[in-house]
């Protein structure tokens, strides 16, 4: 295997003429030159230099190699180069994917984080929920995907219908537990209860969310009970919302989902049995070990504590 090390040696004695003045170039002894050069013949197979008393001229395998030897020693500049930046977060790319609700609140303050303390790096933004983002992320699709996990109620814990299901060879970072409240009309019968158990609504309407989501909805249900009548059903959170406003059902949405919406013709209350869903980040354990994406995981986490 011919050595970067090898090909300077050799280019400083085709430039100079002879092992005494490369060995002055190149800061080390004659000696170490020689020996170097031996070395580069016995990985080549073939002589490179013709030594004719204190002169050195190359062979026609010689010149053929110094002639690669730039663009190779180049090449390992510019890419020793490229990989300080990236170590020194001068630099890197980090693909982020996100549910909805995370992008509108926890993912806008840790970007502007990351790009006030790292310019050079480029973080981009897609959207999916999560089984999908999980997916994306296993599949090399991005470096680091924000997902949800809800605590289950029925016999889908430790399914493949738990999203902490196939978890365990990823690097998670917790990021923060998400309650879950009430969305109501605003002229309800329960609208100005401030808290209101689930069970007091098994006659309502509902309008249920994502399929995850759907699917928990029902399992706190009929941990109380009843089974919800849902009369709508979309992943979109303003919809949601418009459908409540409007009078015609009631809702359960993430504290972060009515961050990002404008509540018009709503009350919000909390409810009993409380429910939060784990918010994470997560990403592959040799990922984990890349200046971009841990700075990135690092902004989640401070952004998660506003």
């Amino acid at each position: 295997m011919i050595e970067a090390r090898h090909l300077k040696v050799l280019r400083a004695v085709a430039t100079t003429g002879s092992f005494s003045a490369a060995a002055r170039e190149l800061g080390c002894t004659q000696p170490a030159v020689s020996q170097q050069m031996k070395a580069l013949e016995q990985s080549t197979g073939t002589p490179l230099l013709i030594r004719t008393g204190r002169e050195m001229r190359l062979t026609e395998a010689g010149e053929a190699l110094v002639r690669h030897a730039a663009g190779i020693l180049a090449g390992l500049t510019a890419a020793e180069e490229e990989v300080a930046a990236l170590a020194g977060l001068r630099a890197g790319r980090v693909r982020l994917v996100s549910f909805p609700s995370g992008s509108s609140t926890l993912v806008p303050t840790a970007l502007a984080g990351m790009r006030a303390a790292h310019p050079g790096t480029r973080v981009s933004l897609v959207e999916a929920e999560p089984p999908r983002s999980v997916e994306m992320l296993r599949g090399g699709d991005c470096e680091i995907a924000l997902a949800f996990r809800y605590p289950h109620a029925g016999p889908a814990a430790g399914t493949d219908a738990d999203p902490a299901a196939g978890w365990d060879d990823l690097v998670v970072r917790p990021l923060l537990r998400d309650r879950l409240v009430v969305m109501v009309p605003h002229d309800h019968r329960l609208a100005g209860a401030g808290t209101v158990g689930i069970g007091e609504l098994a006659e309502e309407p509902w309008i249920a969310g994502c399929p995850r989501c759907r699917r928990h909805l029902v399992e706190v249900c009929e941990a109380e009970g009843f089974t919800p009548r849902i009369d709508f059903a979309t992943d979109d959170y303003p919809a949601v919302v418009g459908l409540v406003g409007a009078g015609l059902g009631v809702a359960v949405l993430p504290e972060l989902a009515v961050e990002c919406v404008t509540a018009k013709g709503t009350a919000t209350l909390e409810v009993t049995p409380e429910v939060r869903r784990e918010v994470v980040a997560l990403t592959l354990p040799d990922l984990a070990r890349v200046p971009a994406v841990a700075a990135t995981l690092d902004r989640l986490e401070l952004a998660a504590r506003r």
